[in-house]
């Protein structure tokens, strides 16, 4: 068996769950997407991104190049591939320009806009850039011409990165922005600092369900987006942990429909945000002992398995299957059942690997923490 083919075996159970987490009439659209080739080495090309987005039945995706080799001069080269897969598509796709804020990011930008691009993307970990005194005028022509920005805010980045951020946002607050990972790289001093921005969102694409539920004790949920980072990421499993994440808050159907797709096509469309209303977790959660460890354990296998060390991996699954193994497992039970076979199919998969990283492995391994850290509903 090959390892895709164990990939979809172990997660074909979770299709009809999604399909009952996702409120119905729902227009989903993934807001962050990469379409081309990496540096690094990863790519996705359009047939493999409608294929993501086919398996968890979304409608568009918002899409941007990836660093690409050819960025010089001035990411010329993948934005056009881009703008080309957007025509392409037949509306599918909604393009971003990326722009290097050092390579003449304004004459890029108005060049990509007036072709069709609906916003613009910015990496400052990748292209090590900072915020004050480079960015100021990309933010002044998304303003002017009320297009989104979507900015990297994830790991990698300076502990000034959440300061340089809302100073800049607040010089230019007919920007719409768009935090990506949850704003992870300096949560509490955006949530705070950006308070009283009238379009500063935030998206979901990040695997750790306690800084999600972090960002919904802080943020209001009429500022989070559905977002899941393909090729990294995988709609699918994406879409099960945020859907995992509001059904244990017990957000009605409306919010979520806000989330999957509403509030980005207002974003995208230049529209005025709803105002906000107050957060909608807890700062403090009910635990489940045996799933908390289950958590946590699952967590530091998939640090290891993302690091390339198969042995340390392994070891973390080894433990959470002896926790699934419980004698006595309480309310748990049911929810240690179905998450069992995703950490033996982690297992297979990390095992069968020859080198590199078991990206396969590491969807179990999501699907197993969403379930693990959402079985316990949250107070209102």
């Amino acid at each position: 068996m090959t390892q895709q083919s164990m990939f979809a075996q172990a997660i074909a159970p979770f299709a009809d769950e999604l399909g009952r987490l996702r409120p119905g009439g729902a227009h989903v659209i993934d807001v962050h997407t990469h379409l081309g080739l990496d540096e690094d080495g990863m790519s996705l090309d359009p047939q493999g991104l409608h294929e993501m987005l086919d398996q968890a039945e979304v409608q568009q995706a918002v899409v941007f190049p990836l660093h690409d080799p050819e960025r010089v001069p001035a990411y010329r080269v993948p934005n056009d591939r881009v703008l080309r897969w957007a025509e392409e598509s037949g509306g599918r796709f909604l393009p971003l320009c990326r722009l290097d804020p050092a390579d003449d990011p304004i004459a890029e930008a108005e060049r990509c806009l007036a072709a069709g691009a609906r916003g613009i993307k910015l990496h400052p970990r990748a292209q090590a850039f900072g915020l004050v005194g480079l960015v100021e005028p990309i933010f002044a022509l998304a303003e002017q011409a009320r297009v989104p920005i979507l900015i990297h805010a994830g790991r990698g980045l300076p502990p000034t990165f959440g300061e340089e951020l809302v100073q800049v946002a607040q010089l230019h607050p007919g920007a719409p922005l768009i935090l990506a990972h949850l704003g992870v790289a300096d949560q509490a001093v955006l949530a705070d600092g950006l308070r009283g921005h009238p379009a500063a969102t935030y998206d979901s694409s990040w695997l750790n369900p306690i800084d999600m539920f972090g960002l919904f004790s802080r943020v209001p949920a009429e500022r989070i987006v559905f977002g899941t980072d393909p090729p990294y990421g995988r709609t699918f499993i994406g879409m099960f942990l945020l859907l995992r994440i509001v059904a244990s808050l017990g957000l009605d159907a409306e919010m979520v429909r806000d989330i999957l797709g509403r509030t980005s096509q207002r974003l995208l469309d230049g529209e005025q945000l709803p105002p906000p209303s107050a957060p909608r977790a807890p700062h403090q959660l009910l635990l489940d002992t045996r799933l908390t460890r289950i958590t946590t354990m699952s967590l530091m296998a998939f640090a290891a398995t993302f690091a390339g060390n198969p042995e340390v991996a392994t070891g973390q699954l080894e433990l959470a299957l002896a926790v699934c193994r419980d004698p006595d497992p309480g309310p748990a039970g049911p929810a240690l059942s179905r998450i069992a076979p995703l950490l033996e199919a982690a297992k297979r998969l990390i095992h069968e690997e020859q080198g590199g990283v078991a990206r396969p492995a590491l969807q179990c391994l999501v699907i197993a923490i969403a379930i693990a850290a959402t079985e316990v509903p949250q107070p209102r």
